[in-house]
């Protein structure tokens, strides 16, 4: 009978994308410093990321806990939000566009493992999450996740594959759920402004 071998396991093709030093020194001096929660500014949070690689817009708020593995695959469009304790495990490219937000506590993973290799082969998939998504608490992103426009994948639940624009899935493996309804900024303004 076939059985796992872990002990060959091999993911010399993989590459970083950074020398071992760039790895170590963001591993033991920019991460802490990301994550701290006793450096509560996002500014100076967001000059470490990009100090270390990440591509990064303006006005992004990055919330204490913040877990990258290498900023060099980050790429981030503007007025982003990542939540506390998020986890953006990326062995290559997360990509988020404009008006992104990443809830407290998601994970969104780009590596997976070929479990019909009996070495237990490394597998990389990027992740993007188009202008106004929106990932929930809790949510898992699988490697080769795409969220369309303003699509919302909801707190707990855990999605690989394609989320179409404007659509909230939910659950594990995560559905679809509705058709979401984004209201014009115009009629907000003025609903705000009748109020006063």
């Amino acid at each position: 009978m076939n059985t796992v071998r872990l002990g060959r396991y091999n993911n010399e093709w993989y590459k970083p994308g950074r020398g071992r030093f760039v790895q170590v020194l963001w591993h033991f001096v920019g991460s802490p410093l990301v994550r701290s929660y006793w450096l509560p500014f996002s500014s100076v949070k967001v000059t470490i990321l990009r100090f270390f690689g990440a591509r990064i817009g303006q006005n992004v708020v990055t919330k204490p806990g913040v877990l990258v593995k290498y900023p060099w695959h980050l790429v981030v469009g503007d007025d982003c939000w990542l939540g506390e304790r998020c986890w953006i495990d990326n062995l290559t490219t997360i990509r988020l566009g404009n008006n992104v937000c990443i809830s407290q506590g998601a994970y969104l993973c780009t590596g997976n493992h070929d479990w019909s290799d009996p070495h237990f082969g490394l597998m990389i998939s990027p992740i993007q999450l188009n202008d106004g998504s929106w990932v929930g608490a809790n949510a898992l992103l699988g490697p080769a996740t795409v969220l369309g426009q303003c699509a919302v994948i909801s707190a707990g639940s855990v999605i690989t594959g394609i989320i179409p624009d404007y659509e909230i899935y939910a659950g594990n493996p995560a559905k679809f759920v509705k058709r979401r309804s984004v209201r014009n900024s115009e009629f907000v303004a003025a609903d705000k402004q009748e109020a006063r």
